[in-house]
């Protein structure tokens, strides 16, 4: 989901903060040593150890497993009172060590419900949700099991967005399959505008459709059944599998979903057909369906209904959308293998022009191709970006995006959602649990493609660490390691966006470098394609790829909220004469460490930069930092550039003015 922009973050955050404690806070930090060695550097970070599962590593371990979920699904939208109705078999393999004899399943429309916990909670709370109207969430029709003795139908029961279904045998370890049929209906919440929507346009509705079938609940080594219910900010953790489906809408409909058409003989004109594989050999933006002929198509009533036929293999989900008002373009991605895919845009015609949606294809085909040549191949057969009012949300394949995007705020968003392919859609971390791993990572590699696209079109300004000291360290703020549902609503741009995506960069940059922090990352990538990683894999595969203990950096920047405060204390001449060289004494006043940047400059000479190892700190602190100087120190001023969040600058600079 899109939060990702730091000015927007700032603002919302500046709005919601008072200045009075922030200066209260940074009174008390300032000049009062809070640093304890033993805690920043304590021998044993992780509470557990590897197995055959989890190596100690970071790597799956020989034994790793993880249940298959694919689905066939046949759904219809009724575009007269926005409901969907489907049938959906859930394929369903157990490869796990045990059998199980109940599965769940997520039903995720009945957050919507007015008995529903969130719902329960929103009027009482400043929350985001408390505006949405209620539904009746998911009508179950029938559910009926299908194993290798037959077909019955189960005892079950529903459990706000969750579902347990009881079985009459226990599916069997390591390998044992059965079909799921669920035959369901619901209403799409025309007044959610965040994962799912409904946009009015002159020429017909847009509907975008997410979280639109009953999901099968992960069941993993760490936990068994994840069942934490759906409360909306907490997103989602699923498994992988294929899938195959039917979707039906009016004549005159243009569909958009994850994955690739199948039959667009059935469903599309023959000159739509031929423009659509001219785009599969362009670079550049190709239409498929013009503003003109939107126009001609809107004015006709709906005709007999068509079904589009949609295929996706090894994804964790897939979405939809529809609408007869629908510019359409397309070009194609070029992938580092030499295989292509296709970049498309749908838009109503309100939302055309070089200056928004018109670029979106652009957009899209050069996020996608940055980070499929830096990180990982991008896996899907094409990538669908849809105008609607919904802010920003991601699946496989497929985004929703602000329909009144423009310019920079239209690739930011793009290039935000697309990022998610690779988190959580190719590295399927828990989002429920662990927001960070997808929100902040993705944050992080967004800021690496926004420097890289047209030369740094909408490249950001490097961030002031100084300034972000604010927000990183205020009386109101909260560890990354904790859970979204469980964060302040205005602090889950700084604890799962920002700080996460901020802390990557100071790794990368300051403290393992480009060559050794990429080469973990893209390990990291590697190893936990399309399975389940644990903070602690990635913990562990960016120390065991990179060579470096990073236990004090996870504990400042992750599980804890540490403020960072370094300063010069004093400086001396050995034998009071310059020439003969120099001690510095350096204070590390925070309880976060991070290695300390020196500018000295002595008269008559430039600038001289050193970076001095974290471990000077293992000691304690403070620490004198012997230095050959050959003249007067003029200045000594740690961290220059302001690359960390200092929350007392007043004591970087020596002498102090």
């Amino acid at each position: 989901m899109n939060i990702h922009k730091r000015t927007k973050i700032v603002v919302l955050f500046l709005t919601l903060i008072s200045w009075n404690s922030i200066n209260a806070q940074n009174s008390l930090l300032n000049n009062v040593s809070g640093f304890d060695q033993h805690e920043a550097f304590a021998p044993i970070f992780y509470n557990d150890n590897g197995n055959g599962y989890r190596s100690a590593s970071g790597a799956p371990g020989p034994d790793y497993w993880q249940n298959a979920a694919s689905y066939t699904i046949h759904a219809s939208i009724h575009p007269e009172d926005s409901t969907i109705h489907g049938e959906e078999i859930i394929h369903y393999s157990n490869n796990s060590p045990e059998g199980l004899s109940y599965l769940w399943i997520q039903l995720d429309q009945n957050m919507f419900r007015s008995d529903s916990r969130i719902m329960t909670l929103a009027p009482y709370a400043q929350s985001r949700f408390s505006k949405f109207k209620y539904t009746e969430g998911y009508t179950i029709k029938s559910v009926e099991i299908k194993d290798l003795k037959g077909s019955y139908e189960p005892v079950y029961k529903v459990y706000e967005t969750r579902m347990r279904i009881n079985l009459k045998e226990a599916l069997r370890a390591k390998g044992g399959k059965l079909d799921i049929r669920i035959v369901y209906s619901f209403k799409v919440n025309s007044n959610n505008n965040i994962r799912t929507g409904i946009l009015k346009t002159p020429h017909g509705n847009v509907f975008a459709i997410a979280q639109w079938y009953p999901r099968m609940a992960v069941y993993d080594d760490i936990l068994g059944w994840n069942t934490l219910p759906y409360m909306g900010s907490g997103e989602f953790y699923l498994e992988y599998g294929d899938f195959d489906l039917y979707l039906e809408a009016p004549s005159g409909y243009i569909i958009a979903c994850s994955g690739k058409l199948l039959n667009p003989e059935m469903v599309l004109s023959p000159v739509q057909i031929k423009r659509l594989s001219k785009a599969l050999t362009k670079d550049s933006t190709e239409m498929i369906q013009t503003p003109s002929e939107v126009l001609q198509e809107s004015i006709k009533e709906d005709g007999p209904k068509k079904t589009w036929h949609f295929e996706i293999k090894n994804a964790r989900d897939a979405s939809w959308a529809c609408s007869k008002a629908f510019v359409w373009d397309a070009a194609r991605i070029n992938l580092p293998s030499g295989k292509s895919c296709l970049a498309q845009s749908f838009y109503p015609i309100e939302s055309g022009g070089d200056t928004s949606w018109g670029r979106s294809t652009e957009y899209i085909k050069k996020s996608i191709e940055y980070n499929s040549s830096k990180w990982f191949e991008f896996p899907y057969p094409s990538a669908s970006n849809i105008a609607s009012n919904i802010g920003g949300m991601e699946y496989p394949g497929i985004v929703f995006c602000r329909n009144t995007s423009k310019k920079g705020g239209l690739w930011g968003v793009i290039d935000h959602e697309f990022g998610h392919t690779w988190f959580p859609m190719i590295v399927g971390s828990n989002e429920r649990k662990y927001m960070w791993m997808d929100e902040g990572f993705n944050s992080f590699i967004n800021g690496l493609s926004s420097q890289d696209f047209n030369h740094g079109e909408y490249a950001p300004l490097p961030p002031d660490g100084f300034k972000e000291s604010t927000y990183f360290f205020s009386p109101n703020s909260e560890a990354i390691l904790n859970r979204p549902d469980v964060i302040q609503e205005r602090q889950i741009g700084i604890a799962c966006y920002y700080k996460p995506s901020f802390a990557l960069d100071l790794l990368r940059n300051q403290v393992l470098g480009k060559e050794r922090f990429d080469k973990a990352f893209q390990t990291y990538i590697e190893r936990w394609a399309y399975k389940h990683p644990s903070p602690n894999d990635f913990f562990r595969t960016m120390e065991n790829v990179s060579g470096e203990d990073l236990s004090w950096f996870w504990r400042g920047w992750f599980l804890n909220v540490w403020s960072f405060d370094q300063g010069v204390k004093s400086v001396s001449y050995n034998q009071q004469d310059p020439s003969k060289g120099s001690q510095i004494v350096l204070e590390n006043l925070g309880k976060m460490v991070m290695p300390p940047i020196l500018e000295i400059v002595e008269q008559g000479m430039p600038p001289k930069t050193i970076q001095l190892p974290v471990e000077i700190w293992q000691r304690g602190s403070p620490y004198t930092f012997s230095y050959s100087s050959t003249h007067p120190i003029e200045s000594i001023r740690i961290d220059p550039n302001h690359v960390y969040p200092d929350t007392n600058p007043s004591n970087n600079l020596y002498p102090q003015k």
